[in-house]
């Protein structure tokens, strides 16, 4: 099912959760150190990303939805940096700043077309600081089409709960990303999109497709959750719903880099679903828009026309 680009150009996405500047230092890996046995690497270039939501709201607005952030930040260098990138994509930005919060930052240092280490800086807010945001996220609610909360359990969305009964009693669809192994706190979400990582740490392992069912529709049941949409990797993903369940196999191409294509196939979801489309009529799109992104290296991001061509 194809979609108008003015269709789409009008659905509007908030984006809600934890987000992180995502550095990258390239650099030529000549010789091993004299000190220790590692690589010493001349660093060469540096490039700077959105990581968390701000990347899954900038896949949003690179497939042509509005989209708009909500999160807090620290008030250091990185955030300042990370909100002039974001605000750079056309992205509404929302920013609350605390000082006491540290902006997540991870640092990855590549050589020789391979990451060689990842350097996080990041510490945990002391109380829901995104609790403070409860009037802006109402103000908000009104103006958005669909409501994207990206949890990356930095503890920006420990009470999401309240934003969802929100989200939920002004009609909108809430789409989650969902970390760690307690979802009680997303009930009555439409879709939660966990991948079979994730989910088998609330489901448990399971044993057959048939159980894997059985699991996922007591879970959806159990969270009043309209859909569960399991992302497999090359085994392509799964919507359970009241329905049944819809499957669609991965489009086969090469795999470059995983990085980010949960954040692609959700934000597109949410996308779609923001301009009218059915969460079955979505699917098989998200699906193919995460098997382009997978071609792609680093935190990468699907446009209109790669998606319909």
């Amino acid at each position: 099912m194809s979609m108008t680009k003015n269709k789409l150009s009008a659905s509007r996405v908030l984006v809600v959760g934890d987000v992180m500047l995502d550095r990258y230092w390239y650099g030529a890996v000549d010789r091993i150190s004299p000190e220790a046995p590692v690589p010493v690497v001349r660093i060469t270039h540096e490039e700077e990303r959105c990581g968390g939501a701000a990347n899954v709201a900038f896949n949003a607005a690179t497939l042509g939805a509005q989209a708009s952030l909500l999160t807090v930040v620290g008030d250091d260098e990185a955030s300042h940096k990370l909100e002039a990138l974001v605000a750079k994509t056309g992205i509404r930005t929302h920013f609350g700043r605390d000082a006491d919060l540290k902006t997540t930052v991870k640092l990855r240092v590549i050589g020789r077309q391979q990451q060689l280490i990842r350097l996080d800086f990041e510490n945990t807010p002391k109380s829901e600081v995104l609790a403070t945001q409860t009037a802006s996220f109402t103000r908000l609610l009104a103006e958005h089409d669909a409501i994207l909360f990206s949890d990356y359990g930095k503890g920006g969305l420990a009470h999401v709960s309240d934003m969802i009964a929100g989200a939920r009693a002004a009609g909108k669809p809430i789409f989650i990303d969902p970390k760690g192994s307690d979802y009680s706190r997303y009930q009555q979400a439409t879709v939660i999109t966990p991948n079979r990582a994730e989910l088998q740490q609330v489901i448990g392992a399971w044993t057959s497709e048939d159980d894997l069912h059985a699991k996922v529709h007591a879970l959806r049941k159990q969270l009043q959750l309209d859909a569960v949409l399991l992302t497999r990797s090359e085994e392509g993903m799964t919507l359970f719903d009241a329905d049944g369940h819809l499957h669609v196999s991965a489009q086969a191409r090469e795999v470059f880099d995983v990085t980010g294509a949960g954040d692609t196939v959700i934000a597109t979801m949410a996308s779609l679903v923001g301009a009218g489309m059915t969460l079955r009529e979505a699917v098989p799109l998200a699906n193919r828009a995460g098997g382009i992104v997978v071609g792609k290296f680093g935190t990468a991001t699907v446009s209109y026309e790669e998606l319909f061509a």
